[in-house]
């Protein structure tokens, strides 16, 4: 894969990430019951301290991407450190859904009984199944990844 390619994918990257934590940072401020609250009770919900304390995987997860990509620059791709990204990636994506999962349980059974959480939970759920396929995907290429090591290995062996 050309460096350019790689490049390109490490600034989606970085621009996926800072996107996301502009999210975090003004939407609180744009949702409804906290339209009418200073920023100190804002950002002291417990719900949206959940919400920021629950990204840690995401952001994690974008960092061991970023990590992975440049080992793909540097043809270090069938390394054991390059299983060790995809399955710290894997484990991000598993605990991130958990956390979703949480989140929405949370909205389910205590939310206001004039709020209506279907949307909320319509969206946690469509997160929660991207992340069990991104965790799919990436204990596949995990796999893959590790059977093309071995079978190097063992190919080094016999020469």
């Amino acid at each position: 894969m050309k460096t350019t390619s790689i490049r390109f994918l490490q600034l989606v990257l970085v621009l996926i990430a800072i996107g996301a934590i502009i999210i975090l940072i003004r939407f609180p401020m744009t949702e409804g019951r906290a339209q009418n609250l200073d920023l100190f009770s804002i950002y002291s919900d417990p719900f949206i301290l959940y919400g920021y304390a629950a990204s840690i995987a995401f952001f994690i997860a974008l960092f061991k991407a970023f990590r992975l990509l440049g080992d793909i620059a540097q043809n270090k791709l069938f390394t054991l450190s390059s299983v060790r990204i995809l399955n710290s990636i894997k484990y991000c994506a598993i605990s991130l859904s958990g956390l979703i999962a949480l989140a929405a349980l949370y909205i389910r059974f205590f939310h206001h009984k004039d709020d209506d959480p279907a949307g909320f939970l319509m969206l946690c759920t469509i997160t929660i199944f991207i992340c069990i396929v991104v965790a799919t995907i990436v204990a596949v290429l995990e796999k893959i990844l590790q059977n093309a090591i071995d079978l190097k290995s063992e190919n080094d062996l016999t020469i």
